[in-house]
């Protein structure tokens, strides 16, 4: 199938590249040459923008030659051949030369394309220290505002006030700084962001030195984060002199602190690696987050100081592809080492919040309700490990099973085997003949022996779990420990009011359906606990994923969430990109079926949550994205609005009132599902 909404462009997508070209030592022609050649290659790959490193047009390493007229009037030469190129390319070229004005020699980047040099900007920070000399051969760029330069016959704006802004490209707009730049105290690409710039380019040549990649690594996704933009970077490698220094020819394209694409280090044929950076998504990141406006406020407004050069830009039409790593489960990492840190710092968000709340509550018990599900199983494990570090013993919980019409052995007995293994006091209260009561007294079918099971059936089993457990609180001096999760909280999947929607203090409120399986994963993997309770928790991890209030079918099969409303991981996925980053639901789609529209396209190293799928198609994808939107903004705010107190866990954000989600509860989908109605190719 086609991709769905044809251009990543119309998404918000710039695609990026960074080119580390072989360098020949004091040679423009040569090096001119081959920059045209990865500037033919990265647009032959449709790339908008590429960037070459410092200084690649002479070389960086080649001392007093840069004070040489003939190097500089074959500079000039080489810039004109580029220039003439670039008339038959999309792709704007960032390119590093040394230039000459006003009787000083300038370290400069220039932006090329279409024909014409769209401006020039010198380096400001020049480093005259341990190895660099640069002050002997350059002048630095401070001051340098509202100039011009003229160069290979062409004259260009010049100065470190110029931001590039394309006709025809939303959001497609950058800034250009050189590589010390960026390591000062006050990179000039922070004005540059803060004046508009999406986009922070870096053309470096850097040497290399033992640990200075994780160095580069660090500034650049640093800088991307703090001015909520990409960074993209391009360090010299092959080919230039070794006379003192070496060469490992480093590029990196960040945005707001995740690596989007590096190349390979030391490598012999020349570089490209290419990343489509999503520029919507951090113009969206800038919108919700006002500390960005108090700094730009605080400097004076810097777009006031900056000069926009706007040029025509046409992207390539059509479908290119999706060039960029996305996470299928975008609440859990990607790496085993990040997933273990993310685990542990996850797990301890809730025991340190359960153990607070507890020491701040008159009482001597914990009270929850134990299914043998993965959530109440998360849930009282969280509760074990608050009690342990708190030194109060385990009989300090006091844990209930409360088997309804459709409770299954398998999961009564890992409730009751997981109770048992942790130590928790536990009991089991049948709550079948007050529900069957209350159901009498209300007149409902399934009193008179029909087998009528609608959601009043099975609200009544759900509400009585609650109200036993609360007021088994009153009775034995305690609290509830509330279970449910942010997936179940973004879907609306809980019972309002004296339902599983309410709980003293709710441990899991924060944590999405696909984390907690990762969670108790980690536990066992870990040996939080004993190997009894390893055993049990990874059996509990094989079971699938059901309420169990309504009896199995003729066949024997049992109620299942996930068929009802849907994959978690994909609600997971969509809660993540709208709640977090406010993307639009066509946007949302697109991002979803590039991360699974078969079971290649979004390669997991990690082991794959129960009842994984790994591919979805559009239709299916369509589906439930709509049933989302409509769950999620017009049929359970009103449950959201109330909820119980609880920590928020993961930095894809809360649904808490009082803190990332506040919304209205008498509000409607309309909005949201007309958008990816109308963007959905025909008859799907």
């Amino acid at each position: 199938m086609a991709a769905p909404f044809q251009s990543i462009h119309r998404h918000g997508f710039v695609r990026v590249g960074v080119a580390t070209p072989n360098v020949f030592v004091a040679d423009p022609a040569k090096n001119a040459a081959a920059i045209i050649a990865q500037a033919a290659e990265a647009d032959a790959g449709h790339l908008d923008l590429l960037v070459f490193p410092e200084l690649c047009l002479s070389a960086y390493a080649i001392d007093d030659l840069l004070m040489q007229d003939a190097l500089l009037d074959a500079v000039e030469d080489g810039i004109a051949a580029i220039c003439g190129a670039s008339e038959k390319l999309r792709t704007v070229l960032l390119v590093g030369a040394p230039l000459r004005r006003n009787g000083r020699l300038y370290n400069c980047a220039l932006a090329i394309a279409g024909g014409r040099i769209l401006g020039v900007v010198p380096k400001l920070f020049l480093p005259n220290y341990r190895e660099y000399y640069e002050k002997r051969w350059f002048a630095s760029g401070a001051g340098m505002t509202g100039l011009e330069i003229e160069v290979a016959g062409r004259i260009a704006p010049f100065g470190i006030d110029l931001l590039f802004e394309a006709n025809g490209l939303a959001d497609f707009v950058f800034h250009i700084e050189i590589c010390e730049d960026y390591w000062s105290p006050a990179p000039p690409s922070t004005d540059g962001a803060l004046a508009g710039a999406l986009l922070l380019c870096n053309l470096s040549a850097s040497n290399i030195v033992v640990g200075k990649s994780a160095d580069r690594h660090l500034l650049s996704a640093a800088q991307s984060m703090r001015c909520m933009a990409a960074y993209v970077y391009s360090a010299a490698g092959r080919g230039e002199s070794t006379t003192d220094l070496a060469w490992d020819g480093q590029g990196t394209i960040y945005e707001a602190g995740d690596l989007i694409a590096q190349s390979e280090r030391f490598a012999q044929p020349p570089q490209l690696i290419v990343g489509d950076v999503d520029v919507a998504r951090l113009r969206q990141e800038r919108l919700r987050t006002p500390t960005f406006n108090d700094a730009a406020a605080l400097r004076g407004h810097p777009e006031k100081s900056f000069r926009r050069v706007r040029f025509d830009y046409a992207p390539t039409a059509g479908d290119i592809g999706l060039v960029r790593p996305l996470r299928r489960f975008p609440y859990v990492p990607n790496s085993r080492e990040r997933l273990d840190e993310d685990c542990f710092e996850a797990f301890n968000i809730q025991v340190e919040g359960l153990r607070r709340r507890f020491e701040a509550t008159p009482g001597d018990h914990m009270v929850i309700g134990v299914s043998g599900g993965l959530d109440s199983t998360h849930a009282l494990i969280v509760a074990a490990k608050a009690c342990d570090q708190m030194g109060l013993p385990r009989s300090t919980i006091l844990g209930y099973t409360l088997p309804g019409f459709a409770t299954g052995d398998e999961t009564k007995a890992n409730a009751l085997g997981l109770m048992e293994a942790l130590g928790v006091a536990s009991e089991e209260i049948d709550i079948r003949p007050a529900a069957r009561q209350m159901l009498g007294d209300m007149g409902h079918p399934f009193a008179s022996g029909e087998p009528v099971y609608d959601v009043t059936f099975e609200n009544v089993q759900a509400g009585l779990r609650t109200d036993y457990l609360f007021r088994l609180a009153n009775q034995r001096h305690g609290f509830v420990i509330g279970t449910g999760d942010l997936s179940e909280l973004a879907l609306g999947w809980c019972t309002y009011g004296v339902g599983d929607q309410m709980s003293h203090y709710n441990v899991n409120a924060g944590v999405p359906k696909t984390l907690v399986q990762y969670l108790i994963r980690w536990t066992v993997r870990t040996q939080q606990f004993d190997r009894r309770t390893g055993e049990l928790l990874t059996q509990i991890l094989d079971t699938e994923i059901s309420p169990e209030l309504v009896p199995a079918d003729a066949t024997g099969a049992i109620q299942s969430t996930q068929s009802k409303i849907g994959p978690y991981e994909l609600h997971d996925f969509f809660l993540f990109h709208i709640a977090r980053y406010g993307q639009s639901p066509s946007k949302v789609a697109f991002l979803a079926w590039h991360a699974w529209r078969d079971a290649e396209a979004g390669l997991w190293p990690l082991e794959f949550p129960q009842g994984s799928r790994n591919e979805y198609d559009l239709a299916t994808i369509a589906k439930w994205l709509e049933s989302f939107l409509m769950r999620f903004f017009q049929t359970s705010q009103f449950k959201r609005s109330a909820l119980p107190n609880g920590p928020k866990v993961s930095a894809g954000g809360s649904l808490s009132p009082r803190g990332d989600w506040r919304a209205p509860s008498d509000g409607t989908a309309a909005p949201w599902i007309a958008e990816l109605r109308a963007a959905l190719p025909k008859g799907l």
